[in-house]
């Protein structure tokens, strides 16, 4: 079947840094959805702690992780905007850029989805971009005021996210990754090997830029 537009996905993150389990959750949307995905990190989001790597470093990691990747970049929109970073900002800027018709995406994991209702303006999400959420097989529950608003979104079919600009659900389950962000910035701090955690672009990155050697202890985090 030929499909009336081509779906363009985003999946944002402090990518801090990035590492093999982002990259699988971007092949997997990837192929699944037959989409291209941009990384887009954030820059100040309002609901979390601030990075640890400055904007610049980065953005160089997930340049360094997708180059010749297929149908996968990075988006730096979020860290050239000032002040608080909304995610229905970019989704608004993406929808005037590439115009009404398009068919556009967000990548989220279980844990965002779940607290997606308590996002800035977040029933207008829906009118700008398809969901899709990178899920577990024991998925988080979600409060019932957004299981509410999902239920007459929620599709189990990828060609719909194509058929639509905007305003489906789709839940892609994904193989859990054992990696962490925060773990990762442990395992600099201590002077550990990085091999299976990130790609040996990134790895040389954060060797050669000392990043996260004060890093005092290991949390769990993305």
């Amino acid at each position: 079947m030929t499909r009336a537009v081509t779906l363009h996905a985003i999946y944002g993150g402090a990518f801090d840094p990035v590492h093999l389990g982002h990259l699988a959750v971007a092949r997997a949307v990837r192929d699944a959805l037959d989409a291209t995905v941009a990384l887009v990190p954030t820059g100040d989001p309002p609901h979390r702690a601030p990075a640890r790597a400055g904007a610049g470093d980065r953005l160089a990691m997930c340049e360094l992780a997708l180059r010749g990747e297929r149908d996968l970049c990075v988006d730096a929109r979020e860290l050239r905007r000032r002040g608080p970073s909304y995610s229905i900002d970019t989704l608004a800027e993406l929808r005037a850029e590439r115009g009404a018709d398009a068919a556009l995406a967000m990548v989220l994991g279980d844990d965002a989805f779940a607290g997606l209702a308590g996002w800035e303006r977040w029933t207008g999400l829906f009118e700008l971009a398809h969901i899709v959420v990178a899920s577990r097989p024991q998925h988080a529950r979600i409060p019932a005021v957004l299981a509410e608003a999902v239920a007459p979104r929620l599709t189990t079919n990828a060609a719909d996210l194509h058929e639509a600009p905007a305003g489906r659900v789709l839940r892609l389950e994904i193989a859990p990754h054992p990696q962490s962000s925060s773990q990762i910035r442990a395992r600099c701090a201590a002077g550990e090997t990085l091999a299976r955690w990130v790609p040996a672009a990134v790895a040389d990155y954060l060797a050669a830029r000392g990043l996260y050697r004060d890093e005092a202890t290991a949390t769990n985090g993305v």
